[in-house]
């Protein structure tokens, strides 16, 4: 693009800059959240939960599952590519 699309362009620049802003927060959400230290931090608070007995086992095993599912996406990303990029 030349010089004269970036001019054209220039009132469009915030709107550009809040897109790549919110495409970074999205990506290191989704690093959070796929990270597998978190998902085994989520794995030992919901077994603590189950032993205290603030939630049933149906409900253990629905979110366990979830949990299970996140690690494995996160397991199978780091194999691939080396590394969790959210895309």
């Amino acid at each position: 693009m030349g010089l004269l699309g970036e001019v054209l362009l220039l009132p469009f620049a915030p709107v550009r800059g809040s897109a790549w802003v919110i495409k970074q927060v999205l990506q290191e959400a989704e690093r959070i959240y796929y990270d597998p230290a978190t998902v085994r931090a989520e794995l030992a608070r919901l077994e603590e939960r189950l032993e205290a007995g603030e939630i049933s086992e149906e409900e253990f095993d629905r979110q366990e599952d979830e949990l299970l599912e996140r690690l494995e996406t996160a397991t199978r990303a780091s194999a691939g590519t080396g590394e969790w990029t959210a895309r």
